[in-house]
């Protein structure tokens, strides 16, 4: 049986065929639909968990009691889990444990680019590249099996075109694995320096053997072609190949990390040139280099974001990459996002407002532009604490999402409160994981399948973390909300403000839109400066309401100091 899956669908389509019992996640594009699809089976027990390392040790956990587990996540959730994946490498498994990461060159939704195939070689663990939806399936599944044969986490990368390029997918019915008996072995799974030096022994033994492995593999194949160039290639970059040179000979690999060295080499006499074509590092092209092949490969230009067709004709020729601008949509708020309320205020206050990982990263863009940095998860807290100590004369504000607070604020606010800090924290929340397309989180009480569970309650949390003041606003009050946090700087005090108003992809209910004199309108400019899809400029500075995008929240209505646009309470 065929069904069109897209590359996430075919991972938890994969993990579910392949036994698996547990599967753990924090949602992050690209990654997000894995675990949202893994959720449709109910033989699985998937969870949202708190953040990455949290989900990595939580399926860590399971597999070492023997079941067959999954860790999802985009590449910068990796980072919060690369404590316990290092440590994984040595203690090993019992059931099969695959890391699923999704890189995302071109960061269409990320803060950096990374190319998470370096981890194979920084943990000593095997990593595996498919090329599209119906590889992503299969290699799920092998990549189980090694992990059990070897007794190792395996590492199956993805990219953003794989994770969400649709494909014709066979699929197949679900095998039950029998859970592996738990084993009591402190010497294996206790990683206290003498255990470590035994287990570090296991791992180079273990990685003589997939080398091995990586020689027979099927997933590391050569596509006999013609013509004097021979491409290496993986992943995504197999397909731009394809499609740029499809009567070339090709050694696709499948296992991308160790390298085949036998078979490269085997391949590289067969050809007169050898092109490396892969995006962002030069991982294979450095280890072919390392080998004593001579390769073709792209110009240092080219490690910024994603190939294409074109950009393999441009490889072969020897060309640089020149940057081209991109055209698209501008990215802001939704009508009526609450997000929008907040930073209204923080930008007329002038405040330096420190940022986080979540829609409100959007409050930087112009014309808003009141959101100042905005480096990864958490720092909404812990910025504030040390701009505080570098910028005594600043005002500085840090803002943070319900569930970004949940993920890494916790610990920040408690050190500042442990180390005396004063400043603002303004929790925005909105109710939801909204960036990601609208998770449950732990204050929303419910879980990935939306079944009632313990809902975390922020105020207690905040003020035991040794928060002086917490207050609980609706930052759709304008004016209150600025005299709350003008009031809360002024104090010598660590405050948190938990800003809440539900994510309109919640709260869909529209009001009616605001009503327009043009005659009392000053073509000031400032209701535009809310930034409002509804609201475009017209000739000669006057505006125009777009009823069809409108939902009525009237922010543009308590910005107007004329009176032209007022609230319709018809």
């Amino acid at each position: 049986m065929r069904v069109l899956l897209s590359g996430n669908e075919a991972v938890a389509r994969g993990a579910w065929e392949a036994g698996v019992a547990v599967a753990c996640a924090y949602p992050g594009t690209p990654s997000t639909e894995i675990l949202e699809n893994v959720a449709l089976y109910p033989e699985i027990d998937a969870q949202w968990s708190v953040n990455e390392k949290v989900a990595y040790e939580v399926a860590l956990g399971a597999a070492m009691g023997g079941r067959r587990s999954l860790f999802a996540c985009k590449h910068v959730g990796l980072n919060v889990a690369m404590d316990p994946l290092m440590t994984s490498s040595y203690t090993g498994i019992s059931g099969g444990f695959v890391v699923v990461v999704c890189d995302d060159p071109q960061m269409h939704s990320s803060q950096n680019e990374q190319d998470t195939r370096w981890v194979g070689i920084f943990g000593k663990l095997p990593v595996l590249e498919p090329a599209g939806p119906g590889e992503a399936r299969e290699f799920v599944k092998e990549a189980f099996a090694i992990s059990e044969e070897y007794d190792t986490p395996v590492l199956l990368r993805m990219t953003t075109r794989v994770s969400h390029t649709k494909e014709d997918v066979e699929i197949s019915e679900r095998v039950e694995v029998e859970p592996r008996p738990f084993v009591r072995d402190v010497a294996k799974y206790v990683m206290i320096p003498k255990n470590a030096r035994g287990r570090h022994v296991v791992v180079e033994a273990r990685m003589a053997r997939l080398q091995a492995l990586a020689e027979r593999m099927p997933c590391n194949r050569v596509e006999e072609g013609c013509g004097k160039l021979g491409f290496v290639t993986a992943g995504v970059s197999y397909n731009y190949v394809k499609e740029a040179y499809p009567e070339a000979s090709v050694l696709k690999l499948g296992m991308a990390y160790p390298f085949c060295d036998e078979k490269i080499a085997e391949f590289a006499g067969t050809v007169e040139q050898v092109v490396v074509v892969e995006e962002l590092d030069p991982f294979i092209e450095d280890h072919l280099k390392a080998l004593g092949i001579a390769v073709t490969a792209k110009d240092a230009s080219f490690r910024i974001g994603e190939l294409g067709t074109a950009f393999v004709r441009d490889i072969v020729e020897g060309k640089k990459k020149h940057a081209t601008p991109v055209t698209a949509r501008k990215p802001l708020f939704c009508a009526g996002c609450p997000h929008r309320f907040a930073f209204v205020v923080l930008k007329k206050m002038r405040v330096y407002v420190a940022g986080d990982i979540g829609c409100y990263a959007l409050a930087s863009l112009p014309p808003l532009s009141s959101l100042h940095t905005c480096i990864c998860m958490g720092t909404g807290v812990t910025l504030v604490e040390g701009l505080g100590l570098a910028m005594r004369d600043e005002r500085v504000v840090g803002v943070l999402g319900d569930s970004t607070f949940v993920h890494s604020g916790i610990t920040g606010l408690i050190n500042a409160a442990y180390n005396k800090a004063k400043g603002v924290v303004v929790i925005l929340d909105n109710s939801i994981t909204a960036m990601t397309g609208g998770q449950q989180n732990p204050t929303t009480g419910l879980t990935i399948r939306n079944e009632p569970t313990k809902k975390l309650d922020l105020e207690k949390l905040c003020q035991s973390c040794g928060a002086d003041n917490v207050d609980v606003i609706d930052h759709s009050d304008i004016a209150a909300f600025e005299k709350l946090v003008t009031e809360r700087l002024a104090e010598d005090a660590l405050s948190v403000i938990i800003a809440r108003s539900p994510c309109k992809m919640i709260d869909r209910r529209r009001r009616p839109v605001p009503a327009y004199e043009q005659e009392l309108c000053k073509q000031c400019g400032l209701c535009l400066q809310i930034d409002c899809p509804a609201l475009t400029a017209i000739d000669d500075g006057f505006i125009a309401i777009d009823g069809n995008v409108c939902v009525g929240c009237n922010l543009c209505t308590d910005v107007c100091r004329f009176g032209a646009l007022k609230k319709n309470e018809a």
